[in-house]
């Protein structure tokens, strides 16, 4: 199926709505979609895919539960920050599965592959929105194309990560997700709680951006009940979602306004939280570190001494952490989208959100962290 006959795409609409007071028609265009099922079907994840996304959720849900006295591995979220250039991607994919064969006895590596990107005010919302990056969207092509990309890092053996936005856009790839992440902007809204209640897969949820966790922990225990709510079903129809609970969420630490929560008294002031949480639902008094956002300062290079320092904790005998996460492309930074229609103005393997680390310093980075576990 190529770019020009999107199964996505059935039908187009318009609806005009005239402001009788400014005179001026609004113009709204209106895109029907095909389901989700439909696209499962067109794109379909192969039954060995299926048995390896179970394998790899089960072994992120043991990681999490882990008691001090159990072996665990370290989990390590590491990626682009968003997926732009499918084939960049897939060459990271590539890296990043070799090494793991070397790393796998006490890693638990995950990629990254982030096709929802929130934005503060406006910008380039993900693959899956605007897959030609031209502003003009095309959420038919961003499925199928953010569907397709991920398939292929499945067939290289990797588990794979996302940050959930849209619930409707989960309906789409659910099934290739073995973690997700609730940013810090989302983490408050009873949407996103429902649909963490409905996935099927670990759960992190982001501390405010503020820095307080009292929202992720607030989270945590609404995603962990059953929910009555309204969504949609795998034929695209408008339905009433009996959701069952979601066991296996956690806290992500990601820093907020400045301040840093990467220290042993902050994780130590969370994991008091979540034990307080525990008396009366059973949650993961576990937690993910994010070095980069707020924990980095603005300076993708810090990820690499807070990655030291979190997993320094955690031999010297913090088990309430879990793992960290990491932005890590093939070439350290990021570069501007802006005045860039095409792949011809973009240099290969360079981040074009936040900026992140480079192939060779992440490569380093993971030996280094597996020779300290």
């Amino acid at each position: 199926m190529n770019a020009n006959t999107s199964l996505a795409t059935l039908e187009t609409t318009q609806t005009v709505e005239v402001d009788s007071n400014a005179d001026i028609a609004r113009v709204n265009q209106v895109q029907a979609l095909a389901s989700p099922s439909a696209i499962k079907q067109a794109f379909p994840l192969s039954v060995s895919g299926q048995a390896q996304v179970r394998q790899h959720k089960q072994a992120i849900k043991e990681a999490l539960s882990a008691r001090s006295t159990q072996p665990q591995k370290f989990i390590i979220i590491t990626g682009p920050c968003s997926l732009h250039d499918e084939v960049a991607a897939l060459d990271y994919g590539k890296r990043l599965a070799a090494l793991n064969e070397k790393l796998s006895d006490k890693l638990l590596i995950v990629m990254r592959a982030y096709v929802e990107k929130p934005r503060t005010t406006t910008g380039w919302k993900g693959l899956a929105y605007d897959p030609e990056r031209n502003g003009r969207g095309d959420i038919a092509l961003g499925i199928e194309r953010s569907r397709s990309v991920m398939l292929k890092l499945i067939e290289i053996g990797l588990p794979i990560a996302t940050e959930a936005l849209s619930p409707m856009t989960m309906n789409y790839l659910d099934d290739l997700i073995s973690w997700t992440a609730i940013g810090a902007r989302t983490a408050e809204s009873q949407i996103h709680r429902e649909m963490i209640s409905h996935l099927g897969m670990p759960v992190g949820i982001k501390n405010g951006t503020d820095g307080s966790i009292e929202t992720a922990v607030n989270a945590m225990i609404s995603a962990s009940r059953p929910h009555h709510c309204l969504g949609m079903n795998q034929d695209g129809h408008i339905a009433m979602l009996d959701t069952m609970g979601n066991p296996d969420t956690h806290v992500v630490l990601r820093g907020g306004r400045g301040v840093t929560n990467y220290d042993a008294k902050s994780i130590a002031q969370t994991i008091k939280s979540l034990e307080a949480a525990q008396q009366h639902d059973l949650l993961h008094a576990k937690v993910i570190v994010d070095c980069s956002h707020d924990n980095a300062q603005k300076n993708h290079e810090n990820q690499i001494k807070i990655a030291e320092h979190v997993v320094e904790q955690h031999t010297q005998g913090n088990r309430s952490i879990a793992g960290i996460m990491l932005e890590s492309f093939l070439e350290p930074g990021k570069q501007d989208i802006s005045g860039c229609n095409g792949d011809g103005c973009l240099k290969y393997g360079l981040s074009v959100t936040d900026p992140c680390l480079g192939w060779e310093q992440t490569e380093s980075l993971l030996v280094r962290l597996h020779r300290l576990l």
